[in-house]
């Protein structure tokens, strides 16, 4: 076999024992440390559409001559039903990387992962220029790398294949900024995934330039240094296709003096985790989905029409938000907040909703309040969670107690829809015998 296709196939060589282990139901093959003399059990991954390597360092291989592939290996290549292909502890000389990253371009590979990989030294990709691949989806998790600062010429010459690609991932690799025009190279990119690593409030105005991404419909950028709300509401200013952007286990604050405009596409935002003690503002006008859970908010009053999921769960919330300020809502969570009963209003109201979840929560399991959740349980509006999640708090004869188990007939909870009625029968009795 062409010792080019042996390292396309196999990255993952060392001189260690290793085999390949293929699951048949999910088409999932995963090879350990292969070496030369067992890389034929790689012949068993042939029929799996995920291929896994797990193990190795490619260093001895950097003077193999790789040369162009002859019309059997190119054959071969093709009728590979690879669809994915991960390499996960490699030391990866990117010398290597970039003679034999050209050969994926005859085979049908659309998603490429490293992870806890460490890539050394400097490729030359000439032999990219203008070259297409069909990999769309390009992911790597806790790698080490040179920085992207002073890699624009190198990606210049992968532009054919990084103008296509659509979803691109580096996360958990302490990555600390991103050249303003590597991101003009990524032109069809649908989807940049920049969590777990240290951006700054500073280094994300140069990563989203003007000309940048622009096509970016969801950004993360959940768990890194951000600070700053309106910093990084400037920043996605010129991202006038996002849609989905999330900013969850930062620990962000606002300025009053500051103000900004969020991209109108926007509808997806995820705040959870970010340390609020308040709601900050401004939000996206055109809003469908909003999550501000696990933080320390008190209170929510915000007006939102197109609002339709909020998801406030581990407050510090007394009240159930007012349901009319959102007239397109369908779900609302207030899990593990610190309210006590929902007002009969407010369950009228939420009794319009599809999902609506608030257990864990102190509830006085008055008639009132124990009423108000048994009425939406029976109209299946609680859902997962009821009845065991939803314990009385109080009042002492009913703590510990499950809300369900509560008594709220008529009889016992409105006394004066009985005695008012009995009251005229003896008025009418007194008065026939006068």
């Amino acid at each position: 076999m062409n010792v080019a296709v042996l390292l396309l196939l196999g990255l993952g060589l060392l001189e260690a024992e290793g085999r390949c282990f293929f699951n048949r139901t999910q088409e999932h093959c995963v090879c350990y440390n292969l070496s030369q003399e067992d890389l034929s059990s790689i012949i068993q991954c042939l029929p799996a559409s995920v291929v896994e390597f797990q193990g190795g360092e490619l260093e001895r291989y950097i003077a193999f001559p790789i040369g162009d592939l002859d019309p059997s290996a190119i054959d071969m290549l093709h009728s590979l039903v690879f669809r994915k292909i991960i390499f996960g502890d490699l030391l990866v000389p990117v010398i290597l990387l970039a003679r034999v990253l050209k050969f994926f371009s005859y085979t049908q590979v659309q998603e490429l992962v490293f992870e806890n990989c460490i890539f050394e030294g400097r490729g030359n990709w000439g032999e990219m220029d203008g070259k297409e691949l069909p990999i769309l989806s390009l992911r790597f998790h806790n790698v080490t790398s040179p920085p992207l600062t002073g890699r624009e010429q190198d990606l210049s010459m992968l532009s054919s294949w990084l103008e296509s690609l659509q979803d691109l991932a580096v996360t958990g690799s302490h990555v600390t900024s991103l050249p303003c025009d590597i991101g003009r190279v990524f032109r069809a990119l649908h989807s940049l995934d920049m969590s777990q690593n240290s951006l700054g409030d500073e280094s994300l105005m140069p990563a989203f330039c003007e000309g940048a991404f622009p096509q970016l419909q969801v950004l993360s950028l959940q768990r890194n240094n951000l600070t700053s709300y309106h910093a990084v509401c400037r920043s996605v200013q010129l991202l006038r296709e996002l849609q989905h952007l999330d900013l969850s286990q930062n620990k962000l604050t606002a300025h009053l003096s500051s103000s900004c405009q969020w991209p109108v596409s926007l509808r997806i935002f995820n705040l959870s985790d970010a340390g609020l003690d308040e709601v900050l503002t401004p939000l996206p006008p055109s809003l469908e989905v909003l999550d501000m859970s696990c933080n320390h908010l008190h209170a929510v009053d915000i007006s939102l029409s197109s609002l339709k999921k909020l998801f406030l769960s581990q407050n510090m919330l007394q009240a159930v938000p007012p349901v009319r300020n959102y007239p397109l809502l369908d779900t609302l969570h207030l899990d593990n907040n610190s309210i006590t009963e929902l007002p009969q209003d407010e369950v009228k109201l939420l009794g319009y909703l599809q999902d609506v979840a608030v257990s864990g929560n102190p509830y006085y399991c008055s008639c009132s309040g124990a009423g108000g959740l048994q009425a939406l349980a029976a109209m299946g509006h609680l859902g997962q969670g009821w009845p065991q999640d939803y314990m009385c708090h109080s009042p002492p004869q009913y703590r510990g107690r499950q809300v369900k188990d509560v008594p709220v007939s008529v009889l016992q909870c409105n006394s004066a829809v009985v005695i008012a009625p009995v009251c005229v029968v003896l008025a009418l009795l007194g008065a026939a015998g006068a």
